[in-house]
């Protein structure tokens, strides 16, 4: 981490800090549904909370169309923050000007305040200078725990760090610790695997990935498109045969980079998409005009399983098949439970990331057993494409 600014090099003491997090969290009814967002932050709330820190909490909720609305607001989550840190959380009705400012003003040190929703003002998105010099005024330092925001060259994620003495809250630092471990500087042999519905989502991805890692394994929708492209029948499977080509030059750069790829041999084959739909197992060369293949076979996963023994580095993101429906849920789960224990056992670094890679590894009951998962769904796949994330540059030593 010494390529960034970390808390550990920040005096907060009696300082008004900035805190940026992430509290985009489900609601129903009123109430907080998920609290993961939450939880991952309350380490860094409570750290500069007990060192004498002004805590002003910073975030977006949904989005809001041109101002204020009760259905965004941040009031509620005030109190859902409040309870698991075991200590008040004030809020203010505004994010910027007078009303946030004389909230801030009778704070004492120690105490924690979360303003209202950045995106109710139009400046926030467009990262507008004004809104940028109104929201510094309010801080001394700027903290980013906000990892899942950090593609975003928003005013609060990006614009306040260049204001600021900025640096990486301890999710955040987690975060990046994570990255470099699976992709910066990983010990070797390192493994990707690659799965979702389509290849034109993961184009950016999959060029990254051929040159930096030893072997790159390919499982749900996408792959179809890979074998579609070297001339296998694909039948009525999810398949982008307009994207042949493109798959053919992915398969070819890698070729260039020593890059092996790891493409199912067979599949779970059915006539419907649905739950505990009649299916069989298939070669790849044996799908039917009328199937679609919905999950990577028996064969398929003894050859991902070998290759994950070989390695010892790994970075995971999207499942091998319809991870949500059984019986196409088998090979996800049961390679997640491998990478779980290859890492248990010390044999195995492993981050993951990427909504439905998190919901499978949950499903799978390894949510935790993972080197590192990682909430971000966007930030993680762009960092994973190799690009810049402007939220994260603005902490550089």
């Amino acid at each position: 981490m010494s390529e960034f600014r970390t808390l550990d090099s920040a005096e907060v003491k009696g300082k008004r800090v900035l805190l940026r997090v992430d509290l985009n969290v489900p609601m129903e009814n009123g109430k907080v549904s998920d609290a993961t967002r939450i939880a991952r932050v309350l380490p860094t709330i409570r750290e500069l909370a007990d060192k004498g820190a002004k805590v002003i909490l910073l975030a977006h909720f949904g989005r809001p169309k041109g101002g204020p609305d009760e259905a965004n607001s941040l009031q509620p989550v005030a109190a859902a923050v409040a309870e698991p840190l075991g200590r008040p959380v004030g809020f203010a009705a505004d994010c910027v000007g007078d009303v946030a400012a004389s909230a801030i003003a009778k704070m004492r040190d120690g105490d924690v305040i979360l303003l209202e929703n950045t995106r109710f003002h139009k400046g926030e998105e467009k990262n507008d200078p004004a809104f940028v010099e109104a929201l510094a005024r309010l801080g001394d330092l700027y903290v980013n725990d906000a990892f899942s925001a950090a593609h975003r060259a928003h005013a609060s994620t990006e614009g306040v760090a260049r204001k600021l003495p900025a640096y990486a809250g301890r999710a955040m630092q987690a975060e990046l610790d994570a990255l470099t471990l699976a992709l910066g500087s990983p010990e070797r042999p390192v493994a990707a695997i690659v799965g979702g519905a389509k290849v034109s989502s993961k184009l950016e991805l999959l060029g990254n990935l051929v040159k930096k890692v030893d072997t790159l394994i390919i499982g749900g929708g996408m792959a179809n498109t890979f074998l579609f492209a070297q001339g296998k029948p694909v039948g009525k499977s999810l398949c982008e045969k307009d994207l042949a080509d493109t798959a053919r030059s992915i398969l070819k750069a890698a070729e260039a980079a020593g890059c092996r790829v790891l493409l199912p041999v067979d599949g779970n084959a059915a006539k419907e998409f649905k739950a505990n739909a009649p299916s069989r197992f298939v070669g790849v060369d044996e799908v039917a005009d009328d199937e679609m293949v919905l999950d990577i076979g028996p064969k398929s996963i003894q050859a991902v399983e070998a290759a994950l023994r070989q390695t010892k580095t790994l970075v995971w993101n999207g499942p091998f098949g319809a991870f949500e429906i059984p019986p196409f849920d088998t090979a996800t789960k049961q390679i997640a439970r491998t990478v779980a224990l290859l890492t248990k056992a010390g044999e195995l670094k492993s981050v993951a990331g990427g909504g439905d890679t998190v919901s499978a590894l949950n499903a799978a009951g390894v949510g935790d057993q993972l080197t590192y998962i990682s909430a971000a769904g966007g930030a993680f796949l762009e960092w994973m494409e190799g690009k810049p994330l402007p939220g994260v540059e603005a902490l550089r030593s």
